[in-house]
């Protein structure tokens, strides 16, 4: 059997990101549940792909059957994502709830991943669990397997470090430990992950244009 594609996504946006800190801390504990089931995590930094808000004249759920996307930005987009069998997104939660960038990319797209698993890592003040549960029902909606475990790291003291959170994207020893803690949840959402995308897709319970 193959080995399986998974994309690790990191979706913040702002020039002063917490995000990267994030994934660094989530990657390797992923790594380590999925490569034992030749399951190859591949970083994507959402940041790369520049994406302006939607502006094709083309829905997503057209392409590619009866449209193409016009510009680069979308193809590029639309490229990376069709190529991996399974999705894991790190999302950042803003004013309680999801951020804009990551709704954007979203909706630029349907039948690249239509069909497949994906897990959600939300971080935030107290974890981000009102993007994470907004994010889980669009992505559900669309017809993805998104694994019920949805970790959710929260800063060890959030006051204390939005300066440096804001300033420059840096977050203390004391949280980093924190969601190193919280490795038994993520080895979790990986072993669901896991199932999923060796579960065949149930096209019946795919949402329907």
């Amino acid at each position: 059997m193959p080995a399986k594609s998974v994309a690790f996504i990191t979706m913040s946006l702002r020039p002063a990101r917490v995000g990267i800190n994030v994934a660094a801390v989530v990657q390797p504990i992923l790594e380590k549940a999925l490569a034992p089931a030749d399951i190859k995590l591949v970083p994507v930094d959402l940041r790369d792909f520049n994406l302006p808000i939607f502006n094709e004249n083309v829905t997503p759920i057209m392409v590619p059957q009866y449209a193409q996307f016009e510009h680069d930005h979308s193809r590029a987009w639309s490229a990376e994502i069709a190529k991996h069998d399974g999705y894991v997104i790190v999302i950042p939660e803003y004013n309680y709830g999801v951020a804009g960038g990551t709704k954007n990319a979203i909706d630029y797209l349907y039948n690249e991943w239509k069909g497949k698993p994906l897990s959600i890592v939300s971080y935030g003040g107290q974890g981000g669990s009102k993007a994470s549960q907004q994010v889980q029902e669009i992505l559900s909606g669309m017809g993805l397997r998104v694994t019920e475990t949805r970790p959710q790291l929260a800063f060890a003291d959030a006051m204390a470090e939005m300066g440096a959170i804001l300033s420059e994207g840096k977050v203390s020893d004391a949280s980093k430990a924190k969601w190193q803690g919280q490795s038994d949840e993520i080895i979790k959402a990986a072993e669901e992950l896991k199932e999923l995308l060796f579960k065949p897709v149930d096209e019946a319970n795919a949402a329907k244009p």
